[in-house]
C-alpha cells in the first residue's frame, strides 16, 4: 500500500501523522508525508518522507486580528468574518502548493487528510479513497454531545445538527477557490455533495479515523461503523534520548514539580503569563517546569536572579520523557498535550485558549482528573495557585488519573489505524 498523508498545522497537527507514518512504514507500506515547512523536522527526526508546503495561516499567529480572536472566547461576526479574510489568502496558498506536491508524487492508493485541507478533492481527480483523520471529535455528527468546535451553547435536541458549522467554517475559509480548483486544476465536474468529506463521490460514507481515546469521551456515543476511534497516536522519543544535565539535576534535587507549558497558540501575554505563572507556583508552594518558546510563557529575564530556583525554564522536550516526572500538568488543551499527560498518568490543570481545548478541559473535569477549567482570560496567580494546590494534593484526583493513564497506554491506536487502513485498501483493490 502506498499511502499519502496530508496535514498541515503546529506540531499537534503534524506529530499524530507522523506516528501513523511510522506505523504504516514499520508494517511494510510506503508512506510519505506533506505539510508545513515550519515542522518538518519531526518527520525527518523519525525517518519520514516529508514534503514541505507553505506555512500559510502560520505565518500570522502574531497577526492583531488572529491574536485577538484567540484571546477571544466568543469573537463578534465582524471580528470572525476578518479572522476569515486575514486567513483565506493563506489557505488557498497551502491548498494549491498542496495539488502541486500531490502531482510531484507517485500515485498513492489512498490518501489521509486533515480536514482543514480538504484534500478529498484530489483523491477524487486521482481516483483513490479519501480518509478524513479528524483529530478532534468536531467532525463526525453526534447525538449525544455538542460540536467541540462550536463555542455557544445550544439546546440538546441541535447536538447533531451542530457539526454543520465544521463544514461551513472551510467553506469560508476557502471561499469559492474549491470549486475554481476543482474545475481548472483537477479537472472534476461540479456534483450534488462534493464539499462533503464524509460521502465518497458514489455518496457512500468513508472511513474516518478520529485518533483519540473512546475512553475520554462521554460514555453515549453513536458513531457510523466507519467512523474508527483508534486511540491517541503516540510519536514515542526516540530510543537513546536522555534529559539534559541541567534539568536532570533539577528533577533529582526535590520533590517531582509540576509542568506548566501553553503550547504554540498565540493569543496570550507572555511576559503576564511569566508573572503569573512564577506568582502561582510560590502560592502554590510547589515545584515547576515551565516551557516557553513560540506563544504561551516568555522565558526568563538576562539576569540569573531574574528566575526563582524553584522554577526551571525549557524551550522544549518531549512530553513522553518529561510527565511521568511530574507531580501535576498545566497546558492549553491542545490535543497532543491531553493525550501525553493521560498517558503519564498525572493530574492535569487546563487552561484553555478556544478552538477544541475548552471541550478536552471539560473532558478531562468530567473524567476527574483535573479541577474545573480555567480559561486563559480568566488565569490569574491566585486561581491558578488554587488549581495547581488541588491537582498535586487530590489523591482522589491522582488515583484517577493513573487509572486513565492505565487503560489509553494499553491502546495501540497506530496498530488499530493501520489495521483498519489495510483492510479498506484490500476491499479497495477488490472491487476492482
Amino acid at each position: 500500500m502506498r499511502a499519502l498523508l496530508v496535514t498541515h498545522g503546529s506540531r499537534g497537527d503534524v506529530q499524530p501523522f507522523v506516528a501513523l507514518a511510522r506505523g504504516l512504514s514499520a508494517a511494510g507500506h510506503d508512506v510519505s508525508i506533506i505539510g508545513p515547512r515550519r515542522t518538518f523536522q519531526i518527520a525527518r527526526s523519525a525517518g519520514i518522507p516529508y514534503v514541505p508546503v507553505a506555512d500559510g495561516p502560520l505565518e500570522l499567529l502574531n497577526d492583531p486580528v488572529i491574536v485577538k480572536v484567540n484571546q477571544s472566547s466568543r469573537p463578534g461576526p465582524v471580528l470572525a468574518m476578518r479572522w476569515f479574510l486575514r486567513n483565506r489568502p493563506r489557505y488557498v496558498q497551502v491548498l494549491e502548493e498542496l495539488i502541486a506536491a500531490v502531482r510531484a508524487q507517485p500515485r498513492p492508493d489512498v490518501i489521509l487528510f486533515q480536514p482543514w485541507v480538504p484534500a478529498h478533492h484530489i483523491a477524487e481527480s486521482l481516483d483513490v479513497p479519501a480518509v478524513p483523520v479528524c483529530l478532534q471529535p468536531g467532525w463526525v455528527p453526534t447525538p449525544d454531545f455538542p460540536n467541540p468546535l462550536l463555542a455557544t451553547r445550544i439546546p440538546r435536541a441541535l447536538n447533531k445538527a451542530s457539526y454543520a458549522s465544521s463544514k461551513l467554517t472551510v467553506r469560508l475559509l476557502y471561499g469559492s477557490t474549491i470549486d475554481r480548483v476543482r474545475r481548472q486544476e483537477l479537472g472534476l465536474l461540479s456534483r450534488r455533495g462534493r464539499h462533503n468529506m464524509l460521502r465518497s463521490p458514489d455518496g457512500k460514507p468513508v472511513t474516518v479515523l478520529q485518533p483519540f481515546s473512546p475512553h475520554v469521551l462521554p460514555e453515549t456515543r453513536h458513531y457510523p461503523p466507519t467512523t474508527h476511534t483508534t486511540g491517541f497516536w503516540r510519536l514515542p522519543t526516540p530510543r537513546g534520548w536522555s534529559a539534559p544535565p541541567r534539568l536532570a539535576r533539577f528533577l533529582e534535587a526535590g520533590r517531582p514539580p509540576v509542568y506548566i507549558g501553553f503550547g504554540s497558540l498565540t493569543g496570550s501575554n507572555p511576559l503576564r503569563l511569566r508573572e503569573a505563572v512564577i506568582a502561582a507556583v510560590r502560592q502554590a508552594g510547589v515545584r515547576a517546569v515551565v516551557a516557553t518558546g513560540w506563544g504561551g510563557v516568555a522565558g526568563p529575564g538576562q539576569e540569573e536572579s531574574s528566575t526563582p530556583e524553584e522554577i526551571f525554564f525549557l524551550d522544549e522536550v518531549p512530553h513522553d520523557q518529561l510527565f511521568p516526572h511530574m507531580a501535576a500538568v498545566v497546558h492549553h488543551g491542545g490535543a497532543g498535550t491531553t493525550a501525553a499527560a493521560l498517558a503519564a498518568g498525572r493530574p492535569q490543570v487546563v487552561c484553555p485558549f478556544g478552538f477544541d481545548q475548552p471541550f478536552w478541559a471539560r473532558r478531562m473535569r468530567a473524567c476527574g482528573v483535573a479541577p474545573p477549567p480555567l480559561p486563559q482570560h480568566r488565569l490569574t496567580a491566585e486561581r491558578l495557585a488554587v488549581a495547581v494546590d488541588r491537582a498535586v494534593r487530590d489523591t482522589g484526583m491522582a488515583q484517577r488519573a493513573e487509572h486513565l493513564g492505565v487503560l489509553t497506554r494499553a491502546q495501540d491506536g497506530v496498530a488499530e489505524a493501520v489495521e483498519v487502513l489495510e483492510n479498506m485498501v484490500a476491499r479497495a483493490r477488490g472491487v476492482s
